[in-house]
């Protein structure tokens, strides 16, 4: 009887493997996109975009990169994958006609990413909050401090250490979209920061989202606040958190 039970147990397992969704990548294509409007502009920009890149063209993804909010009409975002937002930040788009047509996309069921100051994006447009999943409303000093893995199950998430000691900016956002599925959160007992008490305070006791993803009117959304310094584009477990962001928006789970 114990045998019958151990060779279920074994078929069981082999059905459910067979049965598995596979994501094959090779041959995906995703935009790389990057523009600043009036504002502050990121120093790492170069390195981020070389790093998605690299990491994409190790699993066969294809890549296109722009600052020009003129690639947004339907006919040309209907050959990518996934669009992936790379340090953008304040006015993104030019017409409302672009905005309709990066809507559109999102909204088909292809994958949307985003990176540290993207979420500052687009500051005076609702429906992009509720996408990338908060808006930015400030950071702590620039300084060393400790990210809790919240989920360890996302491909983002499981190359990490469970306690992952960072230097960065640890980013408030707010408006932040009550579907999202958070992965990390800054142990904020090891953040210095003056303003602390006042935002977050305790809002999330002594910890704050930095990292999460979500299923957005139809499509699959990943966010990190993560990489501020142009440097860390260059650090090994840096770079399998955005791999892991990346394959998760191309539909890896």
């Amino acid at each position: 009887m114990k045998k019958l039970f151990v060779l279920l147990v074994v078929l069981v397992t082999a059905f459910a493997c067979t049965n598995e969704k596979k994501v094959d990548v090779k041959g995906k294509h995703i935009l790389i996109y990057t523009k600043n409007g009036k504002g502050y502009v990121h120093e790492n920009i170069a390195n981020s975009v070389k790093a998605i890149q690299e990491i994409c063209a190790k699993e066969g993804i294809l890549t296109d990169v722009s600052d020009d909010p003129a690639v947004f009409t339907p006919k040309n975002l209907a050959k990518y994958d996934a669009l992936f937002f790379s340090n953008s930040n304040n006015e993104g788009f030019d017409t409302d006609a672009q905005k309709k047509a990066f809507q559109d996309f999102c909204r088909s069921g292809k994958g949307f990413g985003a990176l540290h100051s993207a979420n500052a994006t687009e500051r005076e447009w609702p429906w992009y909050w509720q996408l990338v999943g908060g808006k930015f409303i400030r950071h702590a000093p620039y300084q060393k401090f400790e990210v809790l893995v919240v989920d360890a199950n996302n491909p983002s998430t499981q190359p990490l250490p469970k306690r992952w000691k960072v230097e960065d900016e640890c980013y408030y956002s707010y408006q932040l979209n009550p579907d999202i599925h958070v992965l990390l959160a800054a142990d904020l007992t090891t953040v210095e920061d003056k303003g602390k008490a006042d935002y977050p305070g305790d809002t999330f006791y002594n910890s704050f989202p930095l990292c999460w993803c979500h299923k957005f009117e139809g499509g699959r959304q990943w966010y990190s606040a993560l990489g501020h310094s142009p440097e860390v584009y260059k650090d090994a477990t840096f770079r399998a958190h955005i791999r892991g962001g990346i394959l998760w928006i191309l539909g890896v789970d």
